[in-house]
């Protein structure tokens, strides 16, 4: 169906598919469901008329069904460590401010296999450009206490949004993400959230020589989000690389991990066979999908994939009545990490840097970036060109060769990097 008439649309009447970006760092609890997501949304204020008319559409997709901003409680000191990222620009991770349950919220993960006492505590020196990972030797006692840290330090960071103390928390774009919402939260006089969150489940992956340069931490606050770290092995200490977020009031389940008789996951290489696709392929394909806006089959229906590429079809549209290109670019960054679930599937994290470019092909309108964007920006207006940059992340699930079901996309986070305009 094609959208109605510029003329038609308004803050009111149209409200496009809202739940690919978020801020999922800033989440209000004490027993209340409070989840942020907001979008970079564009103004346009289109000239030659009897009065200027707005048309407002979020640039990026944010969920719907659930508030855009919401208080973030002091970090608890009851609180099992469990990690927890916040900020304030316009898509970022879900808050973790969120009191500890007494029981583990999330049955999905596999049991934890026995603790090695004899291994060696992580280095915390800073780690600032992209290196490359090192295989170790690490328990799930080993993990609990190097997602703990992490989880405290990560805190206390927060509260004074403290970007050199990132530098021996997060790496590589992570990093970036996380000090990009410091310098917006900044620029707009804000405060990013902080807090922690419920005692994680984990899984620790062990290759053929029983060494790993990784693991991920799952933790889940029922009717606020579910959220996957991933924590990796550097020259510098363990670092947080990447993380995704599923805000919804009941996420999708994630897949049984496939684990030894230790108790132990199994990692994939980024080309491993046996799945209806190797775990690269599918995250050139989701990337692919996005940037031309045409969704995949191969992939299920979801907030961060048919309804994502309906978003940009309509903001596309939406700009080239206004005289206004749309240009999407979608970039593949880092490793693909990847866990072999118990059906003979994976599950799969993997990053991207995305660039969303408005040009004007004529004179007449404007455009304001919103949000995180419009901060970075000043909240001008631009007549030519505006364009927003984002670190994203995110998690799948590929289901095993020979299966009638289709890859599922499980969480996201997203932060803008820059913004520019003219």
């Amino acid at each position: 169906m094609d959208a109605p008439a510029a003329q038609d649309f308004d803050d009111g009447l149209w409200e496009p598919e809202r739940l690919s970006t978020f801020r999922w760092r800033k989440v209000a609890v004490f027993g209340t469901a409070a989840t942020v997501f907001t979008g970079v949304g564009i103004w346009i204020v289109l000239s030659g008329s009897s009065g200027p008319r707005t048309l407002l559409a979020h640039t990026t997709p944010a969920p719907g069904g659930t508030s855009w901003e919401a208080a973030v409680p002091p970090p608890s000191v009851d609180a099992s460590p469990s990690g927890a990222h916040s900020s304030s620009g316009t898509t970022e991770k879900a808050g973790r401010g969120v009191i500890a349950p007494a029981t583990p919220v999330d049955p999905t993960a596999a049991a934890e296999p026995p603790a090695d006492p004899a291994a060696e505590q992580p280095s915390a020196t800073t780690a600032e450009s992209p290196v490359d990972t090192l295989p170790t030797r690490v328990t799930a006692k080993d993990a609990r206490r190097i997602h703990g840290r992490y989880a405290r330090e990560l805190s206390i960071a927060q509260s004074k949004m403290d970007a050199k103390a990132m530098g021996k928390l997060e790496h590589g774009l992570a990093l970036e993400m996380s000090r990009a919402a410091f310098e917006t939260a900044r620029m707009e006089g804000t405060q990013v959230g902080a807090g922690m969150w419920p005692r994680p489940r984990l899984w620790v992956p062990r290759d053929s020589t029983g060494t790993t340069d990784w693991f991920v931490a799952v933790a889940h606050r029922q009717k606020v989000a579910r959220i996957m770290d991933v924590m990796a092995s550097t020259p510098a200490g363990w670092r947080l690389v990447g993380s995704t977020a599923d805000v919804r009031p009941v996420p999708a389940p994630l897949p049984e991990i496939a684990t030894d008789s230790e108790g132990y996951a199994t990692s994939l290489p980024e080309n491993a066979t046996g799945l209806s696709a190797t775990p690269r392929q599918v995250a050139r394909a989701h990337l692919a999908s996005l940037q031309s806006t045409r969704p995949d089959a191969r992939f299920a229906d979801g907030p961060w994939t048919s309804e994502a590429a309906l978003f940009w079809r309509q903001e596309r549209a939406q700009l080239e009545r206004a005289g206004w290109r749309l240009s999407l670019s979608y970039r593949p960054e880092g490793a693909v990490r990847s866990l072999m679930t118990s059906d003979g599937g994976a599950l799969v994290w993997y990053a991207a840097r995305s660039t969303d470019l408005r040009t004007a092909r004529r004179a007449g309108a404007l455009v304001t970036l919103k949000g995180a964007a419009a901060v970075r920006t000043g909240n001008k207006a631009f007549s030519r060109s505006a364009s927003v940059t984002y670190g994203r992340m995110y998690a799948a699930y590929i289901p095993p060769a020979g299966s009638n079901e289709r890859v599922r996309v499980l969480g996201e986070w997203s932060e803008v990097l820059e913004s520019h305009g003219t």
